[in-house]
């Protein structure tokens, strides 16, 4: 699951140390499932003299506690990369936990070894401090909700250190190799295939439980599932990113560009551009000054009808230097950087003025020739 999947079905509620923090839609089945499952089962259990209203509130508060519980230790993720300069897109909170987004890799091991180690050492101590609370609080309810809490929380910080990648465990796998190896790329395939073989034994372990009619063992299969996905797709990503290493935007870019005026209707830009070419956008360039581009997405907002009396300068985007490269940057950063932005092309300057464009089916094309190559 990429982040831009988790954004799009996801609700912002807060802002922690600049980050944003959201919750994916799945959150609420998870939440629905806990506090129903803890205020007919679980008190009950333990606090069986109580009215049925108190488990119900219990469970609630419960489940709410986890929530801010996971949003901590992905916060503690969070925390550390930004003392390593890294930029967090954003916490999204979904049904199997949480994502901290980060918009680039660590800078070096030891990085990635201490933001690793966090998240499950914030979810120790918040065991350790709940357990305390439990330990001295005399009402019922509250001593049952933080014994579930310290509970949860000790068996979250144990979870995420399975040494499987994407797992916490796994990001210290690749630390270490990573420092033994001096190779991130290998590292993060050989943490990624650790995953995905942890990820399978989950699967095959639950279709076990089902038969056997051990309970959770529906669970452990979509866990299974899940991380059998991420880690694929970080082991994909990391051959990819192999692929790319030592890549420059000027081995990749289009230096012969052909560019639209902003004084053209949008049916001539269709018709003796976009047709022509089968390009999907173009830089806008005015006396030879750089202004945008103009994408398909943008003329596919404007009804048919309008295309001949509409100018290009009304629909195009304008320039922003976020979307600026040079010659000499890393290929594979910069195909980061357009999907964190999702952005299907960037233009090349040199010393004020336009010198090409790379665009992300540019940098799919040469990946997958170089790939057949080797």
């Amino acid at each position: 699951m990429n982040a831009s999947s988790l954004q799009s079905g996801s609700l912002r509620i807060a802002i922690v140390m600049g980050i944003p923090v959201r919750v994916h839609f799945s959150w609420l089945i998870v939440f629905g499932l806990i506090t129903w499952s803890l205020s007919t089962y679980y008190f009950p259990k333990v606090a069986p003299e109580l009215p049925g209203m108190s488990y119900w509130f219990g469970g609630a508060v419960a489940a709410l506690m986890l929530f801010v519980s996971v949003a901590l230790h992905e916060l503690s993720h969070s925390y550390i990369a930004m003392r390593y300069g890294m930029q967090i897109a954003g916490i999204t909170l979904f049904i199997f936990g949480g994502v901290a987004q980060m918009k680039s890799e660590p800078p070096h091991p030891k990085a990635e070894f201490r933001m690793a180690i966090a998240g499950p050492l914030s979810s120790f101590m918040l065991s350790f401090l709940f357990f305390m609370i439990h330990a001295f609080v005399a009402d019922q309810v509250t001593k049952a909700i933080f014994h579930y809490l310290y509970q949860v929380n000790l068996i979250l910080g144990i979870f995420n250190l399975i040494p499987g990648f994407p797992m916490d465990g796994g990001r210290v796998v690749r630390a270490l190799m990573w420092n033994k190896t001096g190779d991130f790329f290998y590292a993060t395939k050989k943490a990624a295939s650790y995953g995905q073989k942890i990820s399978i034994f989950f699967i095959v372990f639950g279709i076990f439980s089902i038969f056997v009619g051990v309970p959770g063992g529906l669970w452990l299969m979509l866990i299974g599932w899940f991380l059998h996905s991420a880690a694929q797709a970080s082991y994909q990503q990391a051959g990819l990113k192999e692929l790319l290493k030592d890549i420059k935007v000027k081995d990749i870019m289009i230096r012969d560009i052909v560019t639209v005026s902003p004084d053209i209707t949008i049916e001539t830009a269709v018709n003796d551009f976009f047709l022509k070419f089968g390009y999907g956008g173009f830089p806008v360039v005015d006396d030879g000054k750089f202004l945008g581009i103009l994408n398909l997405k943008e003329i596919r907002n404007v009804p048919q009808e309008k295309w001949k009396d509409v100018p290009v300068s009304e629909i195009f985007i304008p320039h922003d230097i976020r979307w600026e490269l040079a010659e000499n940057d890393d290929a594979w950063k910069v195909l980061e950087l357009m999907i964190g932005e999702d952005k299907g092309r960037f233009v090349v300057m040199d010393k004020g003025n336009l010198a090409g464009l790379i665009t992300r089916n540019g940098i799919a094309k040469y990946v997958q020739m170089r790939a057949e190559l080797q």
